[in-house]
This record gives C-alpha cells, sequence and structure tokens, in this order.
C-alpha cells in the first residue's frame, strides 16, 4: 500500500520520488510505503492553498455555507467511523476499544466548529457620536498544520476543523510515524464538496517537510502538537517570518491525592490517566503525589491494578494497553525504566515486556514508588505506560512538587476540601487542572500548558482567534477636528 501527498486536489507523489516505510507497533513489519515530501512539495501545497486564499470561494464564503460543509465532513467522517478505528489501531497500536473513541470525537470537531463559525460575532465601538470603531474579523492566510503520532485522526481534525471554519486553506503535515488515518481525508474533503485547494496533505519527516512548511514565506500560521524540544526548533525556524505559533507540547502532569480524597476514585483516576492510550498522551498524570498517611497502602493498590492491566494485541477488544508506536520510542521509554532503577527508585509493578508478547512494542504498566524530584523519571517525559509515584506531607509541599518540573500542562486534584481546591487551583503552574476528576474537556474551553508545555490556547473560540486576524476600522460619522501642521 502507498500514501500520496494530497495537493490541490490531485493525489501526487513526491517531485522527487521519495518514499519512506511506515512499521505496525504490534509487529514492527514495515506495510507502508509512504511519499517522503520535500521544501518542493510543500512549496506546490502552499502555492495552491495561497491560490485557494486570493482567490477561491472558501475565505469568502459566510460562515453559515461555511459549516454546512463541515458538517458534511462529519458525517463522512463518522460514516467511516469503523473504519478509520482499524486503521488507527493498527498504524498507532492504540487498542481497538480506544481507537473507536477517537474516530468518533474526530467527527464531534467538524460539528463543533461548524456550530461556532456560524455563531461568531464582531465587535463595534461607537464613540460619543463622532466616530464608529468596528472589528473585523478575517481569516489569516495558508495555516500549517503539524500534527503529532498520537491519536493522529482526532487531533487533525482538532486542528482541521477550526481551520477551515476560520475560512483558512491549510497545508498538513501528519507525524510520519502514523500517517496511515490521514489517507483517508482527501476522500472525506472531495465527499463533502470541499473545493480544490483549500485542503493540502504532504506526507514527510518533520525535519525535512515540516521544517519547510514553518520556514515558507506564505504560510503566517503554525499551529503544531508535538514534544518540548521540537516546538523550541518550530520557534526558531518561524521567527525570520515572525509567524503566529499555537504550541501544545510536553507534559509531565500531577495527580494529587489528599487523605480526604474519595480513594477508590483517585485510584480509578491515577490507572486509567497514565495507562490509557498506551501512556502516548500529553496529559497522561504520569506522576502521582500521594499524602504521606495513605502513601503506602495507596501505592500498593495502584501496584496491584497496574499489575492487571491487560497488554495484548490492540485489535483485541479485550486489551486496555496495546503496542508502543515504534521501535526508537519502545527503546525510550524502555531506557527511562532502566534509569528509573538505576536512581533508585522502586520498582512496584510492571518494568519489562510481557511473556506472552515476545514480538512487537509492548510493555507492562510500569509503577515506580519512592521517586523523589531530582530523578529524571520525575523530571523528564517518558511518554509511555509508566507511572511515578511520590509522598507529600503537607499542602505546601504538596504544591511544590506539583510544580517542580519544566512542564506545565495538567493537573488532577482529589480532596473534598473545597478551599483547599480553591487555594491549589491558583498556586499549582498548569494550563488545566481537573479537581475529582479524570481528563474530561468541554470542546468550549480552552486548551494549552504554560512553562515547556506550550504557547497559546486553543478549543471554541480560542481556536479560531488563531486562525483569524482582526483588523479595526475607525470611521467618522462627524468632522472630527484634525490638527493642521503646514499652515505657516
Amino acid at each position: 500500500m502507498t500514501l500520496e501527498h494530497y495537493i490541490d486536489g490531485a493525489r501526487v507523489p513526491s517531485i522527487s520520488g521519495a518514499t519512506f516505510t511506515s512499521v505496525e507497533p504490534a509487529t514492527n513489519e514495515a506495510y507502508l510505503t509512504v511519499a517522503a515530501g520535500r521544501a518542493e512539495d510543500v512549496d506546490a501545497a502552499v502555492t495552491a492553498a495561497r491560490k485557494a486564499f486570493s482567490d477561491g470561494p472558501w475565505p469568502r464564503l459566510p460562515g453559515e455555507e461555511r459549516a454546512v460543509i463541515l458538517r458534511r465532513i462529519a458525517d463522512a467522517i463518522e460514516a467511516r467511523d469503523e473504519r478509520l478505528a482499524s486503521l488507527e489501531c493498527r498504524d498507532t497500536g492504540l487498542p481497538i476499544t480506544q481507537a473507536r473513541g477517537q474516530a468518533r470525537r474526530a467527527a464531534q470537531n467538524f460539528r463543533f466548529f461548524a456550530d461556532v463559525v456560524t455563531t461568531l460575532s464582531e465587535d463595534v465601538y461607537r464613540v460619543g457620536s463622532a466616530q464608529l470603531n468596528y472589528v473585523l474579523r478575517k481569516p489569516a492566510g495558508v495555516a500549517g498544520l503539524i500534527t503529532p503520532w498520537n491519536t493522529p485522526f482526532m487531533l487533525e481534525t482538532w486542528k482541521l476543523a477550526p481551520a477551515l471554519a476560520a475560512g483558512c486553506p491549510v497545508v498538513l503535515k501528519p507525524a510520519e510515524w502514523s500517517p496511515l488515518s490521514a489517507g483517508l481525508l482527501p476522500d472525506i474533503m472531495e465527499e463533502a464538496g470541499l473545493p480544490p485547494g483549500v485542503f493540502n496533505l504532504v506526507h514527510g519527516i518533520g525535519e525535512e517537510a515540516g521544517a519547510a512548511l514553518v520556514a515558507h514565506p506564505d504560510v503566517p500560521v503554525i499551529s503544531f502538537t508535538g514534544e518540548s524540544a521540537t516546538g523550541q526548533a518550530i520557534m526558531r525556524n518561524a521567527a525570520g517570518t515572525l509567524k503566529t505559533l499555537s504550541m501544545e507540547l510536553g507534559g509531565k502532569s500531577p495527580l494529587i491525592v489528599f487523605d480526604d480524597a474519595d480513594l477508590e476514585r483517585a485510584l480509578d483516576a491515577a490507572v486509567f490517566g497514565v495507562f490509557s492510550l498506551n501512556g502516548e498522551r500529553c496529559t497522561a498524570s504520569s506522576r502521582v503525589l500521594v499524602h504521606a498517611s495513605i502513601y503506602a497502602e495507596f501505592t500498593a493498590r495502584l501496584a496491584a491494578r497496574a499489575a492487571q492491566v491487560r497488554v495484548g494485541a490492540p485489535s483485541d477488544p479485550a486489551t486496555e494497553l496495546g503496542a508502543l508506536i515504534h521501535p526508537e520510542h519502545y527503546a525510550r521509554v524502555a531506557g527511562y525504566v532502566r534509569l528509573g532503577v538505576e536512581e533508585g527508585a522502586r520498582l512496584a509493578a510492571g518494568g519489562a515486556r510481557p511473556p506472552h508478547l515476545p514480538h512487537g512494542n509492548f510493555l507492562a504498566a510500569t509503577v515506580f514508588a519512592d521517586v523523589t524530584p531530582d530523578m529524571r523519571i520525575f523530571q523528564e517525559e517518558i511518554f509511555g505506560p509508566v507511572v511515578c509515584v511520590t509522598p507529600f506531607g503537607t499542602e505546601t509541599e504538596a504544591i511544590e512538587l506539583a510544580n517542580a518540573t519544566r512542564y506545565g500542562l495538567a493537573a488532577y486534584l482529589w480532596t473534598n476540601d473545597l478551599r483547599r481546591a480553591h487555594r491549589m487551583a491558583q498556586a499549582i503552574e498548569t494550563g488545566m487542572l481537573w479537581v475529582n476528576s479524570q481528563n474530561v474537556r468541554d470542546l468550549r474551553t480552552p486548551f494549552g500548558g504554560v512553562k515547556a508545555s506550550g504557547l497559546g490556547r486553543e478549543g471554541g473560540r480560542h481556536s479560531i482567534d488563531v486562525y483569524t486576524v482582526s483588523p479595526i476600522v475607525h470611521l467618522a460619522t462627524e468632522d472630527l477636528p484634525v490638527p493642521r501642521f503646514g499652515t505657516g
């Protein structure tokens, strides 16, 4: 099977003819050939998108008309629900039950932003009786979208839906480790009636195709989701053309459990928060901070639950933890497990390949206890099914531990003390905080982090702000006095 680019309404190979192969995480066997885009392919895609922006109808359509097509896109995604889930399962190693949820959420993204674009308003300010000031909301231009390899299709739609809703033609560069499901987008867009050139897709390696997209002078907006070091490289690359950047980066999110919490629900949240999606999620609760009075009990129960997490073939509906995305990533995560042991953390569960899965990128759900803040496994994003457990004594110490990394994407707090919850919400350095809840989001709310976890916010109208500009018109309704220079 071969995946090609999609540029100006046509499927095309790379101009150079270059390709790369993609491997199946459960077997590490190559099964897919993908066109490897380079600067010339990105330029062709940007040229098509730029033409669609300057000459085409899409940026000029009323929001209600764009919304009609966005809803058709959602319908086309839902019609492919099971197909999308099977592609994601095979390409990423996600358990099939969790891959199905991603396909449904992808359709929801388009319906949500169809509703948003039909309710957008523009501000008007009257200055006495002499002047009327009104703010326009206009599409910013060609949007470059660079997406990650975990839950790829859903995260592609998370960017595509608001960019298209705002009137921006797009160039999408999917992650090279999981490009398969993006190959369905051209058919979906055509079926929905999206004009040619509005959606363009260029596969390729990040250092080549992604870098060319970021540097291109005709791409004023870049939205990126990925790890923090790549985000820093994108900022440097984008500086020359002063682009608008929206970047959702890495995380090392704490889950804080006080002794007054509902421990059974907190335990459920801790297990789900780090082992769902194979632990390959930016908002994973990968650091569990537990009050000293319940630390031994909670840690033992967490380890026992982890030992029962079902690791298996991604296509098996009984599987809870599938295969990690790629051999390189598997080696990285396994390296952190070895490092944790070397640093002196106590390996309470997992830490090795399950005996019944001798091939593929499988790792048992892993729990490290007695982890201290100076350890690298406490500080660095592992992005796999590995959790660190650390005790704390006071509320102040819990806050210090929560804030003791360079990241600040998400945090989870379990306590029945409402005043404490409000105090900690103010003190924890994070973009998002859940109190007595797992990671459940309303699409209207802002999504993003602080510190090394990101730049800007997406979600709801915040996403539309990324892809629009807001010039203001100052209109005199009376003869305003104008200072007269040069009259002698």
